[in-house]
């Protein structure tokens, strides 16, 4: 089942902030806030979008921190009602969107805490994803680090040798004497350093972040949307819970983050596909070796694009000032958040350490 894998991490007691109740704007602002996230999406160049366990509950995986989220009932000594295994679990409508969009050259890339395999079982190619901590669907290697498609979930979780060679010869490559472990991260290990190379570059060049079903609260996955922030681009947040970023965003919808995508495809008139088994590389696993593994040309061209844009720039420190909210927010109790921008002298480099 899927929370096995919370149960199979180490001991950890901060586990950050537990049960926040869960809010929603109304129909009508609803609405529009949607659409002014899809021009936003249509008039902007570079997107990057954020995805937590959020977008992965209508699968039936569930959360952490929500009100029925794992560590939230784990506290009560409870489990959660619904649990759907890894290997049963289909991808989301918000996966296919993403998918799409990412087809329609209208995202550029996607940044995902998530280690269910729902956006490897989409069809999504690696090209386009960061797995900042793991995938219950992949081995990689201690020795060459290539990651192979597995077409069953991991047995272990933490970064733990099966004892079975590196797959590098049979996949095209020079023969490797390392062994296969799994991919997915305990707490405080390193995050994979390429995924988060890309992920950290993205959000930089980034003129539109987006987050999808995360409270924001692992550490550095959830501070990487404001890098888009502080170099001028814009952040838009969609979570049930409120997150410690809201007053950072420059819109923050509160609702179910499938139905906000939905509204979002009518009003820019692009079609919802339908998951295609055909696309799942899972299948594919099971007579051949398919290698996950980022491709280095991409590295590469990913690190120039940063440097043709950021090198030189001074990231700018967010000051955040309250005023009276108007239009979308009108009637809310909340109040937007105005920015002020000041140069940052003292940003030190994000810590590479994974605390959920």
């Amino acid at each position: 089942m899927s929370c096995n894998y919370a149960e199979g991490l180490s001991p950890y007691e901060d586990k950050g902030v537990l049960g926040i109740p869960e809010k929603f704007d109304s129909i009508e602002k609803l609405n529009e806030k949607c659409k002014i996230l899809a021009e936003l999406i249509e008039t902007s160049k570079h997107i990057v979008v954020h995805t937590g366990a959020g977008i992965s509950t209508t699968a039936g995986i569930p959360d952490f921190r929500g009100p029925n989220g794992v560590w939230t009932l784990e506290k009560k000594g409870k489990k959660p009602s619904i649990n759907i295994s890894f290997t049963d679990a289909k991808p989301t409508k918000t996966h296919m969107i993403l998918k799409n969009l990412v087809e329609c050259n209208k995202v550029q890339y996607i940044i995902s805490q998530n280690i269910d395999g729902l956006h490897l079982k989409s069809g999504l190619p690696r090209k386009y994803l960061s797995e900042l901590h793991g995938n219950m669907f992949i081995d990689e290697c201690n020795l060459c680090k290539k990651q192979f498609v597995r077409s069953s979930p991991v047995e272990t979780v933490g970064k733990k040798c099966s004892g079975v060679p590196c797959a590098s010869a049979h996949a095209g490559g020079r023969p490797c004497r390392g062994r296969l472990y799994d991919g997915v991260l305990d707490w405080e290990h390193s995050l994979p350093e390429n995924d988060l190379l890309m992920a950290e570059w993205h959000s930089s060049v980034a003129d539109l972040s987006i987050c999808l079903g995360t409270t924001l609260q692992i550490v550095p996955s959830g501070n990487l949307p404001l890098d888009t922030v502080k170099y001028g681009g814009k952040l838009v947040i969609c979570n049930l819970q409120p997150t410690k970023h809201d007053n950072k965003a420059d819109l923050v919808i509160n609702y179910y983050v499938d139905d906000v995508l939905e509204k979002v495809m009518d009003i820019m008139k692009i079609e919802i596909p339908q998951h295609n088994e055909g696309d799942n590389l899972l299948i594919k696993a099971e007579t051949s070796i398919i290698d996950w593994t980022i491709s280095r040309k991409d590295v590469l061209e990913m690190e120039k694009i940063f440097k043709a844009k950021c090198k030189g720039v001074k990231k700018k420190r967010v000051l955040i000032k309250k005023r009276n909210i108007t239009d979308v927010n009108k009637n809310d109790d909340n109040t937007k958040m105005m920015k002020l921008e000041a140069d940052d002298k003292d940003l030190s480099n994000t810590k590479e350490i994974l605390a959920f």
